[in-house]
């Protein structure tokens, strides 16, 4: 029988598109290793002995642009560490009703801090997460937690959520590397027409926020000190398939636990 809590976080998430959990999932000496994880990687340094696939931002670039650097879980044991904590996949499957969870992308996201009326260059643009993921059949259970290593204030350029926005359809104006973040949230707006109700997702270190794959998020530059640590973990619940049960792109790995590891329950459902 499930929890009152569960319950609650459940509803949440089915009625707003996310659910902010800011109790800490992960350890803090994990949370510590995957900060160390996460500076060496991005220093081009892989203690596994496999490179990260290839991404958006590499060692050596500009050091104040948003860092993004895709499945650094395979290049990282700390950050496979953290990505694979029991807690984390089970909260997952408590906040999406899940039978059994995978990891199937993960993404680590580094944002500098920036100087008030600096030239926006670590904007995440408004978007929906789905208009990435074409390679899983549009009605795929598919969602993000989110997991801050650093401590998410509303200084730190928090990621905002788009309270009931999952609702409103795939939409053509998602634009996650748009730099134009008020003028992006007027198209959007002016497209649906809907009510806008912006909620950000405030948490501490090792704390987590789950969110569906159709609802708007973006956030805002780094006003604080120090950088803003995050990895965007994304998921699939046994409600998911590849199109034409390819494994090509975003599913190519899907069948190898080294790089899509399984979180929460039991594997078979998932095939």
């Amino acid at each position: 029988m499930q929890s009152e809590k569960a319950v609650l976080a459940q509803q949440l998430y089915q009625e707003e598109g996310f659910f902010i959990c800011p109790d800490m999932l992960i350890p803090e000496d994990v949370v510590e290793r995957a900060v160390a994880g996460m500076d060496a990687v991005r220093a081009g340094e892989y203690d596994t002995g496999v490179p990260p696939r290839p991404s958006r931002w590499s060692p050596g670039d500009d050091p104040n642009v948003l860092c993004k650097i895709e499945k650094p879980q395979i290049a990282s044991k700390a950050i496979m560490d953290l990505v694979t904590h029991p807690k984390l996949g089970a909260m997952a499957a408590e906040v999406t009703g899940a039978r059994a969870v995978q990891v199937w992308w993960v993404q680590l996201l580094y944002k500098p801090p920036s100087s008030p009326g600096e030239q926006a260059r670590t904007n995440v643009g408004w978007h929906q997460d789905y208009n990435y993921w074409g390679a899983w059949e549009e009605d795929s259970e598919l969602f993000t937690a989110w997991v801050a290593l650093s401590d998410v204030t509303a200084e730190a350029g928090p990621m905002n959520f788009v309270a009931g926005s999952h609702r409103w359809g795939l939409s053509t104006e998602s634009d996650f590397h748009s730099q134009e973040y008020e003028a992006l949230r007027e198209t959007i707006q002016q497209a649906h027409g809907q009510a806008w109700r912006e909620v950000p997702a405030l948490l501490p270190p090792g704390s987590a926020s789950f969110h569906h794959k159709l609802t708007f998020h973006g956030s805002g530059p780094n006003l604080s000190s120090l950088p803003r640590r995050s990895f965007a973990v994304h998921m699939r619940t046994e409600k998911s398939r590849p199109k034409e049960n390819l494994r090509q792109g975003l599913t190519a790995f899907i069948d190898d636990p080294t790089f899509c590891p399984i979180v929460f329950g039991d594997p078979a459902a998932l095939y």
